[in-house]
């Protein structure tokens, strides 16, 4: 049976991850927009999500278990989070911006044409074709696996600022398996949310290309940039 006061940290551990996870959309938005603009599918987005999930929860967990060791105290901890955090917005900033820059000229460079299919019943079908997207799919990207990577980058540098006062309350009593075991929760919890967010925000693209908003589907890949440097802003002037 569980001690009550194990049972009330693992309760505040996943509902701080749940929580801290939903509201900065960093956690997911920037799987989200990527996988749709350079047509990943479900499968490979998750995957690259749960790769970047595992490296931003283990650093933070890593961080704050040698931080402990070495006898650091919350206020240096947190300072060293922060630092952190400041460094994972402006690489996403930075990465989005490019991100950004780079797709519009590929995307400039694309003409959409529109085509017209008469079927043995007399309908006429209508689809727009994009040449950049063909040429796209037809070739393989130059740093194709490039941008999965910069993104784990980044997620390692980004922090888990709420798992750190967590960690203390354990291992201040000297129950390192406790921490141990907070910690395993709080990441699993983390990357669970991630994931399920992920796919929340897919099935809510499905949704939104069925609007007046897919006409500007040539230009998802500028459009995925724009808001992944959006995230990184939110993360510099709200803390989120």
């Amino acid at each position: 049976m569980f001690d009550p006061v194990l049972t009330t940290l693992l309760t505040t551990a996943i509902g701080l991850a749940v929580f801290h996870t939903v509201v900065g959309v960093d956690h997911y938005l920037p799987f989200v927009v990527l996988g749709r603009a350079r047509s990943w599918g479900l499968g490979k987005t998750l995957w690259v999500a749960s790769l970047c999930g595992f490296g931003h929860v283990l650093s933070s967990i890593l961080l704050g278990g040698v931080g402990l060791a070495l006898g650091f105290g919350v206020e240096r901890l947190s300072f060293m989070e922060e630092t952190r955090g400041g460094w994972a917005a402006w690489s996403l900033i930075v990465f989005g911006l490019v991100y950004a820059i780079w797709s519009w000229r590929r995307e400039r460079a694309g003409v959409v044409h529109e085509h017209a299919h008469a079927h043995i019943d007399g309908s006429v079908h209508k689809h727009e074709h994009n040449h950049a997207e063909a040429h796209a799919h037809a070739h393989v990207e130059p740093g194709k696996h490039m941008t999965s990577w910069a993104l784990f980058i980044v997620f390692v540098l980004g922090p888990c600022e709420v798992l750190i006062p967590l960690l203390m309350a354990p291992a201040a009593m000297h129950h390192w398996s406790w921490a141990m075991t907070v910690a395993l929760v709080f990441g699993v919890a983390t990357l669970t949310t991630m994931l399920v967010m992920t796919v929340v925000g897919w099935l809510s693209a499905d949704v939104l290309k069925r609007t007046p908003l897919r006409r500007f589907r040539p230009y998802a890949g500028t459009l995925a940039g724009v808001a992944i440097a959006a995230s990184g802003l939110a993360i510099q002037l709200l803390g989120a």
